[in-house]
């Protein structure tokens, strides 16, 4: 697939400290240590809806970190993939009487749209599932002749699923118990009472064709894959193992990565796929969680229709600490909005207070695992400073404006 257009980063002279994330596998905060290249990977969308703020805030907190690793002189290497086909996608077909492919393809268009208007940095590599089903099969049939996948014994439908016990350190990344995983994988797409499994968490990695689903001829037989090998395949044929950030949502924490990384050790025998675990918090709306199945969405595209500043937008959802759950409020963007004059009255001044120290709060916060909060009372401070002293720096607006625009995506 076709990324969205990309936006010039400024350079900015000198570098911040090292970047910290929290590290789900650890439980802890931790310094990343990418080498010449920082590799990541992010979970992306099943294109069957909008892109709603928690999408938004999740890609734009991975955002921040791929433009922090930039600002360090890192060339950076992201990979995020799109589900284009899955139960979700082809329900809503059915639903909506729309054509999967159709509704994948108008959803996905959508997507950029939006990821462009924010100024989200593309990945250098955008994977569609359907894309990669001959690298997806690839796997699995790597992983069937090696025993940790198998067959269901179903005369009608003999689907293949992975034998969570073929890792050896299956549950470290969650650090979840076993009646945590069990609830969680029937909440989240699982089949734990599916007949013929070997254990109720095994998870499925290709469902043999079905009538009225879409499916792929191959060497395991007519089908389509699961989700989670579809992640491990993608990432593992450009990433390789020992990459520097898995990231995603919280709700992909188990089963999702928790398998993905499963799949990944099995295969390769390497531990582990991702050296950080790295996980945004859930967006509300009236203190339940944004979901489909809630119907309480906010879509990036209904706010830009309503002439919402993509600016103001991304300045809202930096208000809050990337792994907090918080909840939408319209008061969120018109808080963003007050922010944001502020700040393009200051940079439009000839002169202001002095740059380095702000820019340098900017790093700092932004280091200290995306401490967005503290970075935006950093540039408050600096543009009331300005506008109510008046500095004498000439070249402090245009500083910050840089400095805005590679750490923050924030053009001015």
């Amino acid at each position: 697939m076709q990324p969205w257009t990309s936006t010039p980063v400024p350079r900015l002279s000198g570098h911040g400290r090292p970047l910290r994330l929290y590290d789900t596998a650890a439980g802890a905060v931790r310094p990343t240590a990418p080498g010449r290249t920082a590799r990541m990977y992010v979970c992306g969308i099943t294109p069957y809806d909008a892109t709603h703020l928690g999408h938004a805030a999740t890609y734009l907190a991975f955002d921040l970190v791929n433009r922090y690793w930039r600002d360090a002189g890192h060339d950076v290497h992201y990979v995020q993939n799109v589900t284009d086909v899955d139960d979700p996608l082809l329900e809503r077909a059915r639903r909506d009487q729309d054509d999967w492919i159709v509704l994948g393809m108008r959803e996905t268009a959508l997507f950029r749209e939006d990821m462009e208007s924010l100024r989200i940095l593309p990945p250098r590599d955008f994977v569609g599932a359907v894309e990669a089903i001959g690298e997806i099969v690839e796997v699995i049939a790597k992983l069937l002749a090696c025993g940790a996948a198998y067959r269901v014994e179903d005369a009608e439908h003999p689907d293949l699923y992975f034998d969570h016990q073929a890792a050896a350190h299956f549950g470290s990344e969650s650090g979840y118990d076993a009646e945590t995983m069990a609830r969680l994988s029937a909440e989240r797409g699982g089949d734990p009472e599916r007949p013929g499994k070997r254990h109720p968490l095994d998870a499925l990695m290709w469902r043999t064709a079905r009538e009225g689903e879409p499916s792929w001829d191959s060497e395991l037989g007519p089908g389509r894959p699961g989700w989670h090998v579809e992640c491990c395949a993608i990432g593992l044929n450009r990433l390789g193992t020992g990459f520097d950030v898995q990231g995603g949502g919280s709700d992909l924490i188990f089963p999702h990565h928790e398998f993905s990384a499963a799949h990944s050790e099995a295969l390769t025998g390497e531990y582990p796929m991702a050296r950080h675990y790295v996980h945004t918090g859930m967006i509300g709306l009236n203190g339940e969680k944004m979901s489909k199945s809630k119907g309480n969405l906010v879509f990036v595209s209904r706010l830009r229709a309503d002439q919402v500043d993509p600016m103001a937008l991304r300045l809202a959802l930096l208000s809050g600490h990337y792994r907090t759950d918080r909840s939408w409020a319209p008061e969120m963007l018109d808080d963003a909005v007050i922010r944001l004059d502020l700040w393009r009255q200051a940079v439009a001044l000839p002169a202001g207070a002095p740059a380095q120290d702000a820019v340098h709060q900017l790093r700092a916060h932004l280091a200290d695992d995306l401490d967005t909060p503290g970075a935006l009372a950093a540039v408050d401070a600096w543009a009331t400073e300005t506008l109510t002293q008046r500095g004498s720096d000439v070249d402090a607006p245009a500083a910050l404006t840089a400095a805005l625009d590679a750490l923050l995506g924030i053009a001015l």
